[in-house]
């Protein structure tokens, strides 16, 4: 297993790399967490990697209880001070929009669990910007999967 994490954690670092930033990247910020469903659920996620923010475990916890609650179309949820809702719903992932952004374009996120993780990408902007961030977390998911599984 430690062998599989080394992999991985170098798959990060370089999807980071190409598609995480500020200025001109698809995605602003990202996380991966260690989620494992079939877990207590008195245990908290943990931050495998994050890039671009600055979140603890204790700070996701909302967000994870609302994912384990899997009331996706009929609440709102938040990471950090953002309040989201869901806009579109797939067979693994899940988009969303920020109700309370001040950013005139927006801001959105696209949560996508990979085997027991959840990629958590934050990007600003409309549709242009969430079909980049789209492909660029699709990629890194089919590289993920590809060694990890």
């Amino acid at each position: 297993m430690a062998a599989d994490w080394t992999w991985a954690r170098r798959a990060w670092e370089k999807w980071t790399g190409k598609h995480v930033g500020s200025s001109g990247m698809p995605v602003k910020a990202a996380l991966l967490l260690n989620y494992d469903p079939t877990g207590p659920s008195r245990l908290l996620p943990i931050v495998a990697e994050q890039e671009g923010t600055k979140f603890t475990a204790v700070d996701l916890q909302p967000f994870i209880d609302f994912f384990r609650r899997n009331n996706l179309q009929m609440e709102f949820f938040s990471i950090g001070p953002n309040l989201y809702l869901v806009t579109s719903i797939h067979n693994h992932w899940f988009c969303a929009r920020c109700v309370n952004s001040e950013k005139p374009e927006g801001e959105g996120v696209i949560i996508m669990q990979i085997g027991a993780y959840l990629l958590v990408s934050m990007y600003d902007g409309s549709l242009c910007s969430a079909s980049q961030a789209m492909v660029a977390v699709d990629q890194f998911a089919w590289h993920f999967n590809r060694r990890t599984h």
